[in-house]
């Protein structure tokens, strides 16, 4: 059987099961489900490694989601920015003033279907608190922020939870603490929530 003459559904059927079976193979389970709506932000935490990105694509995967994420501008470039690109990266130019919040913000309201995964903390390095704008982004497209996770310790990786934001950052925060408190990152000394 020939994979790339199958049409495009059966194909990406087939690479899934072919993927999602090496995944449980290796001992790793899936868990949660997505928010039943076209639109929603994925937080991705913790963060201490770059194995988070792969694993993170293969969740997306698994619930059927195309997920985009935010990523510096460094990684677009060639020789493999058409693949970052090709795997839902949106590059982010420090180096500008551009607002990030407001161009996702506008990508939601632009599109019938969007979904972002976004690394609150911005590094794989040990950081004293988030960064706000994954709430912001939530706040400004009223989407729901889903608790994506991957604890390497249990070797689960899924949604946890889903969250409508309240307005209330610090009492909105304080949920999220309390989820993310329980997974276990690849490099638990680099990981650090907001205090």
């Amino acid at each position: 059987m020939n994979i790339l003459a199958l049409p495009g559904k059966a194909a990406f059927e087939i690479m899934r099961a072919v993927v999602l079976f090496f995944y449980r193979l290796s001992g790793w389970k899936i868990e949660g489900s997505v928010p039943p709506t076209n639109k929603f932000l994925v937080i991705a935490a913790p963060h201490t490694t770059n194995w988070d990105l792969p694993m993170m694509l293969l969740l997306a995967l698994h619930f059927r989601v195309r997920l985009h994420w935010a990523g510096k501008a460094s990684l677009f470039k060639p020789p493999f920015g058409w693949l970052m690109t090709a795997l839902g990266g949106v590059p982010i130019d420090r180096s500008k003033s551009d607002n990030f919040v407001d161009q996702i913000v506008e990508r939601y309201q632009s599109r019938d279907s969007f979904v972002i995964g976004i690394l609150p903390e911005g590094t794989r390095a040990k950081v004293s608190e988030w960064k706000s704008g994954f709430y912001h982004i939530s706040m400004g497209a009223d989407v729901p922020i889903a608790f994506g996770f991957v604890d390497y310790g249990r070797k689960v990786g899924g949604i946890g939870d889903v969250m409508t934001a309240s307005g209330d950052y610090d009492s909105d925060l304080e949920r999220i603490k309390a989820f993310y408190a329980n997974v276990t990152p690849k490099y638990p000394d680099r990981a650090g929530l907001c205090d």
